[in-house]
């Protein structure tokens, strides 16, 4: 599977030497001139790397899932002495400074060994910071075991996520569908039967109207629609009212016409009616945690938050994302995957061994009952060993699972502006949602401007 990703253009200019010694070729032909994989380590061979991760960064669940994980993995490797680190940065949200951190660090000579990378900077991930073909590092025989796994193997549409022309770049770690999460004591206030959730958009923005009518709550927050959010949920969305936010063979923006219009007209609906409460992102996490929305459309991530803050407080459930009147919903992927970024033999093997680990069952039964992450190795979801006692008193993760088999990736923009490009259309689709304004010709401005930023056909 050949994936396309953008180029990421350099975000601060003390990176700029980065780009000036290679570009696309260097990879490809570092990968080309390896011939043997590298050698496994020494029993007693002592190796220290760097693991950046940005939820390594956010505190509670994400964190101390982590530091459980790596201190079960420093047990059974006393050898490998890991370092795990958040990526430098100021941003709310910790995944919006994985790229520059990395340049930072390679200027400074000291980037980290392995790295948690989002899947729309795959492109820049290969030929920039020169992530490592992990199938040539290790070999493919053995990238494919650690797929396979010991009892429960990778699910089919996450293997090839990180790919890129036949190589194996990345290992795909973490990911969430959109997940429509509910308060069922809300619904049950209001007079709507929990247990027939929404299937519809149409009944999700009926039942926020009810929750806000009979309870004074939010009905409904929809994150997906704020620019913090990116823009994964929002094209998963679009996709579901039948389009697109760029072109297949991404050379055109669509995100002015009506499937992405009516999307940002429906998100606006729902703010001027008092369903949905002017927040953003975080404060739209916190209010739902408290109780006071009565549902978000969210990805699974954030799953652990609510579960502490609905904890012996009220019903917290889930549901698939609504559809669009009987269109099939089309669920994107969010997340990222790993990948080495050292050039030293035992650190790339080290890196290697702590990629099997935090992608092994042991680690997916505890990300995916610490964090809420969709755990890859699905199979565990019906393991009495694994995930099924867990998944049958909670059954958040359900919804989530099934979508897995009808997802599509997350389509990233294209060229060194993709960032500029990709904000552009979220600060405009929240201008039309939470400003009130005029959805079409908002989105054809920023649509007509972002169209100077692709890159030359």
């Amino acid at each position: 599977m050949k994936r396309t990703a953008p180029f990421l253009g350099m975000v601060m200019a003390t990176a700029l030497a980065l780009s000036a010694c290679g570009g696309l070729g260097a990879t490809t032909t570092e990968a080309n001139d390896r011939t043997e994989p590298v050698a496994p380590l020494a029993a007693d061979q002592q190796v220290s790397i760097v693991f950046e991760s940005y939820n390594y960064g956010l505190a509670g669940a994400w964190t101390n899932t982590f530091n459980s994980l790596l201190d079960e993995f420093r047990t059974a490797h006393p050898n490998i002495t890991v370092t795990a680190q958040k990526p430098q940065g100021n941003s709310p949200n910790p995944a919006t400074d994985t790229i520059s951190s990395i340049q930072n660090q390679m200027v400074a000579g000291t980037p980290p060994d392995v790295a948690q990378l989002g899947f729309s900077d795959l492109d820049y991930t290969i030929h920039e910071l020169g992530a490592e073909p992990i199938d040539e590092l290790v070999g493919t025989q053995e990238l494919q075991q650690n797929f396979d796994g010991v009892r429960h193997s990778y699910a089919p549409r996450a293997r090839t996520l990180a790919d890129w022309d036949g190589h194996t770049y990345g290992i795909p770690f973490v990911f969430s569908t959109p997940v429509l999460y509910f308060n069922a004591s809300l619904f049950e206030q209001a007079g709507l039967d929990p247990a027939k959730p929404p299937t519809t958009w149409q009944e999700a923005t009926a039942a926020a109207d009810a929750i806000t009518d009979k309870t004074g709550k939010g009905g409904i927050y929809i994150d997906c629609l704020t620019k913090t959010a990116k823009d994964w949920c929002f094209q998963s969305l679009v996709r579901s009212n039948g389009g697109r936010v760029i072109s297949e063979d991404r050379t055109q923006l669509t995100y002015a016409e009506q499937p992405a219009v009516q999307v940002a007209e429906f998100g606006k609906r729902l703010v001027d009616s008092g369903a949905m409460p002017k927040l953003n992102q975080q404060q739209g996490y916190e209010a739902f945690g408290r109780g006071e929305i009565g549902m978000i459309l969210e990805t699974s991530s954030v799953q652990g938050t609510f579960v502490s803050g609905a904890k012996d407080k009220w019903d917290l459930r889930s549901a698939p994302m609504p559809s669009f009147g009987a269109a099939p919903t089309v669920p994107t992927n969010s997340g990222a995957s790993l990948h080495i970024l050292s050039k030293d033999p035992a650190k790339q093997r080290a890196s290697w061994e702590l990629i099997k680990f935090l992608t092994s069952e042991t680690a997916y039964t505890k990300i995916a009952k610490g964090i809420g992450y969709l755990p890859l190795r699905t199979g565990l979801m019906d393991d009495p060993n694994g995930l099924q006692d867990w998944s049958a008193r909670n059954p958040l993760l359900g919804p989530n699972v099934a979508q897995l088999a009808t997802m599509e990736p997350w389509v990233s923009m294209p060229g060194t502006n993709y960032l500029q490009i990709r904000d552009g259309m979220m600060d405009a689709v929240e201008a039309v949602v939470f400003q009130g304004k005029d959805p079409q010709p908002t989105l054809t401005a920023a649509a007509q401007q972002a169209a100077d930023l692709l890159p030359a056909s």
